[in-house]
């Protein structure tokens, strides 16, 4: 006599129900906090003004429009998170982060605290504050689906090894962008340097705990794909969580010391002031 097998929970419509509603409240080790105020307490943090609050799994991406004067922390949990992240005016999109001008226009090809994030516009998009890592790379751009297949074996969005360009396609389209729109994007906490001969050394991480914060200078749509650097030279994929988190704050000032730091800055923020005002932006 062969012992019946119990139906399953959910080969029903209720059973279904059931079980999903079950799940609400249950903690995931990557997903973000929904309202981000119910983050637990994180020193240097109100949680009160937080509004974005998420931890991207390696491999992972994430999006968000956030207000002009938003300040933006971003934490490499483990040690070998690597945040490739672009910036699009939020109102009109087609301004975006131009990687090039960035170290350009400012004469340094290093993003440390300081550092403006400029947009083919001549624009500030967001300032870097502050940087506790020194691991970061301005030149590289994200990985790619052919780079990653060659490597890995698979550089799809859902497969095991995801390549960062395919992760902004996806975080792109859902905020009405396609891969024409996406420029190359600065990377942080896995570093690059470059030789006097203009050859480039992928020196890695800082350490676990390390972290950089961005204050938006303004309205912006902000993607991240969590994935591994292009030039990682070791053999398998290496990519941890990455901590998000996004406050309300106050945006740049004439009295900031960052908007007087260089000629270039400062003609860089009397540009998006002007912006600013012709669209009756505070």
């Amino acid at each position: 006599m062969t012992a019946e097998t119990a139906p399953s929970t959910t080969s029903t419509t209720a059973g279904a129900r059931a079980h999903a509603r079950a799940q609400e409240g249950t903690l995931v080790e990557a997903a973000p906090a929904r309202p981000a105020s119910a983050w637990p307490a994180t020193a240097g943090v109100d949680t009160d003004r937080l509004v974005w609050a998420e931890t991207v799994a390696g491999g992972g991406y994430t999006h968000r429009v956030l207000a002009r004067g938003t300040t933006l922390r971003l934490t490499d949990l483990a040690g070998d998170a690597c945040a490739h992240v672009l910036l699009f005016n939020a109102d009109q999109p087609f301004e975006r982060l131009n990687v090039a001008d960035t170290v350009k226009v400012q004469w340094q090809v290093y993003a440390a605290a300081g550092q403006l994030l400029l947009s083919d516009q001549g624009r500030v998009l967001a300032t870097v504050v502050a940087d506790s890592s020194g691991r970061h790379d301005t030149i590289f751009g994200t990985s790619t689906a052919m780079r990653n297949t060659a490597r890995y074996g698979d550089g799809a969005a859902q497969g095991p090894t995801p390549a960062g360009r395919e992760l902004f396609a996806l975080a792109g389209a859902k905020n009405g962008l396609g891969r024409r729109d996406l420029p190359p994007s600065v990377s942080y906490f896995q570093g690059v340097t470059v030789d006097d001969d203009g050859r480039p050394r992928f020196t890695g991480s800082a350490a676990a705990g390390a972290s950089v914060t961005l204050r938006t200078e303004m309205p912006v749509i902000v993607l991240i794909a969590n994935t591994a650097h292009p030039l990682d030279d070791r053999p398998d994929y290496a990519s941890t969580a990455l901590e998000v988190l996004a406050w309300t704050d106050t945006a740049t000032t004439p009295a900031d010391p960052l908007w007087n730091a260089s000629p270039e800055g400062r003609r860089a923020f009397v540009n998006t002031a002007d912006y600013l005002t012709a669209r009756g932006l505070k």
